[in-house]
């Protein structure tokens, strides 16, 4: 197996919605806003080579939306997924599955482009991968969270044929080497692949730990359906984290692309970041 880190660009939300709770004073420590009080983010995807597959974790935000959209999200930084693939000698067709932890926006624009009057799968010769019971959460959206999933960005996957489920079973071996774990408190039924990768296990986090600044506890997302939840599935997660030397990969975390964790007298903290090639 080999892995590629795949830079999507960066784009800006509002630190209060990221860091919930907690005051200003004390998350703008680890990111700080802008005067709009907008902080940075990344949309850091991954891609996998296994034996004759390449599978792609995530899509960022793509580029079809219109300029009224993008003026939300402050998009910037020189990097796409067209560009990431190409500096690794890959084109979108050669993508072989696209794993999507969850279908908001950021994390499914980019795997659906415009062809002039039309939408069309991004990666033409790919599976897409979701499960049955996110799809109709995101399909049949509730009023606080319709905004995050757009029509646009799913619907013309499961039009294309390309689509396929993942069965929700914790911890379910999906590919050689790749399980699945499930997440409710975000969004219903997100999924966090861990792999088996040079004889540790590296766990993309989507957005349980969208960033080393989330790592207290108490710093949950407002973006949150079910902040309760989150908090438990985190503690929990953080917990078997550390006691089996897990390396979190970080989708959002616009300065760490890895990090291993310890404990402190705070309570679970980062212990080491690092880069992906260097790992």
């Amino acid at each position: 197996m080999k892995l590629h880190t795949i830079n999507t660009g960066l784009f800006k939300l509002d630190g209060g919605a990221m860091f919930g709770v907690v005051p200003k004073a004390i998350w703008q420590k680890t990111n700080p806003a802008d005067a709009n009080n907008l902080c940075t983010w990344a949309m850091r995807c991954l891609l996998i080579e296994e034996g004759n597959q390449l599978i792609l974790v995530d899509t960022g935000i793509g580029n079809k939306q219109d300029e009224k959209f993008f003026s939300h999200y402050y998009l910037h930084g020189d990097d796409t997924m067209e560009k990431s693939l190409a500096s690794l000698g890959f084109h979108p067709s050669d993508i072989t599955d696209v794993f999507l932890t969850h279908l908001h926006f950021d994390h499914v624009g980019g795997a659906v482009i415009r062809e002039q009057d039309k939408l069309a799968p991004a990666f033409k010769n790919a599976t897409y991968w979701s499960n049955q019971k996110h799809w109709q959460w995101a399909t049949e959206p509730n009023a606080r969270e319709k905004a995050s999933f757009l029509k646009e960005n799913i619907l013309p996957i499961r039009e294309s044929g390309q689509l396929k489920f993942v069965e929700e079973v914790e911890n379910t071996e999906w590919q050689k080497d790749i399980n699945i774990s499930f997440a409710y408190g975000h969004t219903d039924a997100m999924m966090l692949p861990k792999l088996s990768y040079k004889n540790k296990t590296l766990v993309y986090m989507a957005d349980l730990l969208p960033s080393v600044g989330h790592l207290p506890l108490p710093y949950v997302m407002a973006y949150d359906m079910f902040p309760l939840k989150t908090l438990t599935e985190k503690q929990a997660f953080l917990e078997e984290a550390v006691d089996k030397g897990y390396v979190l990969y970080l989708e959002h975390d616009p300065v760490n692309e890895c990090c291993t964790l310890q404990r402190t007298e705070k309570g679970i903290r980062v212990a080491e970041t690092f880069n992906l090639s260097d790992l």
